[in-house]
C-alpha cells in the first residue's frame, strides 16, 4: 500500500466539499440538494464511480466550479468520492441538505482553506483515508480574537 497526500485546488473565492457516496446518481441528487437550498449558489459537482464504466460524472451550474471538481476528483483518484466546488454561499448552507441525500455516506471537509487528501493506493484502487484541512492551530483564543470572530459572523449575518 502507497500513501500519498494529494493537494485540491480551492476555486477562487470559493470553498470545496469532499465526500463519499455510493450510486450513479449521486450527481443529480447533490444537484438537487444544492438548487433547491438556494438558487444564487454557483457550483460544480464530480463524482467517482467504484465500478462499471469507471467514470468521473459531473453537473453544475457553472463551467469553472465544474472543471475545478473533475479536476480535484481525477486528482483524487478513489472510487465513490464526490467533490463540490461553489461559490456565492457558503458550505454551511447546503451541508445539511447534502447529507440528507441517502447515498451520501460521509463528509470529509468543507473548506476554503489549503487542502491535502490523503489517499491509500493499493492493487485495486484508491481511498480516502482522511485529509489535511487548513494549518496547525497557533495558540488559544484571547478575548480580542472572540470578539473579531463574533465581529466576523455579524458581517456575515450569522450573529447579531
Amino acid at each position: 500500500m502507497e500513501l500519498k497526500a494529494v493537494r485540491l485546488e480551492i476555486p477562487e473565492n470559493g470553498n470545496l466539499i469532499v465526500g463519499q457516496s455510493h450510486f450513479i446518481k449521486t450527481v443529480e441528487d447533490i444537484y438537487e440538494a444544492i438548487v433547491n437550498t438556494s438558487p444564487h449558489i454557483q457550483f460544480g459537482v464530480a463524482f467517482n464511480e467504484a465500478s462499471g464504466d469507471c467514470l468521473t460524472r459531473f453537473d453544475g451550474n457553472d463551467d469553472t466550479l465544474k472543471n475545478n471538481a473533475i479536476a480535484n476528483a481525477t486528482v483524487i483518484g478513489a472510487g465513490h468520492v464526490f467533490v463540490v466546488s461553489l461559490r456565492n454561499g457558503f458550505p454551511i448552507n447546503v451541508l445539511g441538505r447534502i447529507q440528507a441525500v441517502p447515498e451520501v455516506a460521509a463528509i470529509f471537509c468543507a473548506t476554503a482553506n489549503p487542502l491535502e487528501v490523503i489517499v491509500a493506493e493499493t492493487e485495486q484502487g484508491r481511498g480516502v483515508l482522511g485529509v489535511v484541512d487548513g494549518y496547525r492551530p497557533k495558540g488559544v483564543e484571547e478575548e480580542s480574537h472572540v470578539q473579531a470572530r463574533v465581529a466576523l459572523l455579524q458581517k456575515f449575518g450569522y450573529k447579531r
